[in-house]
């Protein structure tokens, strides 16, 4: 499946339009992350274990996509944009979404 943020893909020509498709993923960061950012927090540096849990689910709403995309019988998603966001001030809780147009495409 070809995943783009573009509205075309070079050399292939959009044969069908199946509409927007989405994956949405929420995620809790564990209890021991939490505490490893807040001490990078004050002494700065980078949380590692908060930007493997960012890959993963921008990874997972990806895929979620993709299969839905798929299911519809596209080949192609276009346009594709992903969006994150922290719900609630003191959960930690992410969220990523992840959406595009599904589309058939056929090679010039």
């Amino acid at each position: 499946m070809i995943v783009t943020t573009t509205t075309a893909i070079e050399g292939y020509k959009i044969t069908g339009y199946y509409g927007i498709v989405f994956g949405e993923v929420i995620t809790g960061v564990n209890m021991f992350k939490d505490l490893g950012a807040g001490i990078r927090n004050l002494v700065g540096g980078r949380s590692t274990g908060y930007e493997q849990e960012l890959t993963n689910a921008r990874q997972e709403a990806l895929a979620e996509m993709e299969q839905r995309a798929a299911a519809m019988g596209a080949h192609a998603i276009v346009g594709v944009d992903i969006d994150y966001e922290v719900l609630g001030a003191d959960n930690g809780m992410l969220m990523v979404t992840s959406s595009g147009t599904a589309v058939t495409v056929e090679p010039l």
